[in-house]
């Protein structure tokens, strides 16, 4: 099929690279000219595991290509993915203005029927306001369709390629049987493509996302409580967890969520159910939860080490919000650096892959290792803020050597609490007595 997809970021370029795999013809369009030539030199803009190969091999084949004209793409498409940002507003409201322009500039393009497709994280309603939108730049019949992304950073080709689920928001059945064909390859073994109107299928994705979040801070307030109570949180969750209504997933006790999702789905839907005068009680006390974890964690090291950190050095290890991406949006990181900054100290940190956009978050305020041990030279303690592999099982000898003191701040309940005072660390978990 010929398909379109509008936004090179992060969802537009795995998913336009993914449709290309299963044979479409795809024209990837976006306005910045740099990003365009390093893509076409197959060069990727952000750390996703098996997109620069998928990429590439595409390109090779020419069934993927990159370009800054719309009007070109439209006119040699059939069906038009809108996958741009929707910038987040303090109050959590979703600023429109781009999906807005890119569905202008498809409808003046368009020389037949479309299926445009949002890919983009929309509010409840956003499909009848394009609709409205184009309706007044064309003549040409069209449909819109809501097909939320459920990709996990760091998984996201894998997830595109074989998904749990594919949401299709359509109100017309022409729409639907095209958006079932472009799926149909990723669903070899069992058909889960779930068809819904669209106002239902913008919801959903909010909806989805909150809840995990939910899951994440739920579990974090029993951590919390375990630490007063006495309580193992570790041992809690795997009871609770081997319950086959609850499962496993999302229950790690930590500093919380991160990301460009679960935050921004979270406030959003909280600000959705402002606007209609329905108070979202549970996932306003979500949000509160995880911006409180952040705080709690860094509690943690002030108790040990005092309020004035001055002439204190703290090695950090782990930038991105997540292992597998160099993404740090909203990473839980940033806020305990900038905290321990303010109260003093001195930060040296490495990350296997965010250390080029840790500088556009943090700057030259902090200084940058050139590997996970030269961190850690005369540092006062190691705080470990990312599960990344290489992170799971250091050399504790040369760790203890390398630090002024045996102290490890874990935020992610890695390490073997046993191990650590055999080797006479002190160590700290979340959920956990020291």
């Amino acid at each position: 099929m010929k398909i379109t997809v509008i936004g090179t970021g992060y969802v537009g370029l795995v998913a336009g690279a993914c449709l290309a795999d299963m044979g479409n013809n795809v024209i990837c369009v976006d306005n910045d000219i740099q990003k365009l030539e390093q893509l076409k030199n197959g060069i990727i803009p952000m750390f996703e595991p098996g997109l620069e190969e998928l990429v590439k091999s595409n390109v090779t084949e020419e069934r993927l290509i990159f370009s800054n004209n719309t009007d070109m793409a439209v006119k040699n498409s059939d069906i038009c993915f809108i996958a741009v940002g929707t910038p987040q507003g303090e109050d959590g409201s979703a600023d429109l203005q781009y999906v807005m322009n890119v569905a202008k500039s498809i409808a003046k393009a368009m020389n037949g029927y479309k299926v445009i497709v949002i890919k983009s994280s929309v509010p409840v309603g956003s499909a009848e306001k394009i609709t409205k939108l184009i309706k007044q730049y064309t003549v040409h019949d069209f449909d819109i369709v809501s097909n939320p992304e459920f990709l996990k950073q760091g998984n996201a080709v894998e997830d595109f390629l074989k998904p749990d689920r594919v949401i299709i928001g359509s109100n017309s059945d022409k729409a639907t049987l095209i958006m079932q064909e472009i799926y149909s390859p990723f669903f070899r073994t069992g058909n889960r493509v779930i068809v819904m109107d669209v106002k239902s299928a913008e919801m959903t994705k909010y909806a989805a996302n909150s809840f995990l979040a939910t899951k994440i801070s739920f579990m974090n307030e029993i951590a919390n409580l375990c630490e007063k109570v006495g309580a193992d949180a570790e041992t809690v969750r795997i009871g609770m967890s081997t319950d086959s209504r609850i499962g496993n997933k999302f229950l790690f006790p930590g500093i919380g969520y991160g990301g460009s999702c679960f935050p921004k789905d979270v406030k959003s839907l909280i600000k959705m159910g402002s606007d209609y005068d329905c108070e979202m009680k549970i996932i306003k006390a979500v949000n509160e939860v995880n911006k409180k974890q952040r705080t709690l964690f860094i509690k943690k090291i002030t108790d040990r080490f005092g309020n004035n950190l001055k002439g204190k050095t703290f090695a950090i290890w782990g930038l991105a919000f997540k292992p597998k991406t160099n993404d740090m949006r909203y990473a839980p990181s940033i806020t305990v650096i900038e905290a321990l900054l303010e109260k003093g100290a001195k930060i040296k940190a490495y990350d296997p892959k965010a250390m080029k956009t840790a500088t556009f978050y943090l700057q030259d305020r902090i200084e940058y290792g050139k590997n996970a041990y030269d961190c850690l030279n005369n540092a006062d303690a190691l705080i470990l803020m990312t599960e990344w592999n290489e992170f799971r099982r250091p050399d504790f000898d040369k760790v203890k050597l390398l630090l002024r003191y045996p102290i490890i701040f874990d935020a992610r309940n890695q390490y073997d609490t046993v191990r650590l005072k055999e080797k006479q660390f002190e160590y700290y978990q979340v959920g956990k007595i020291n």
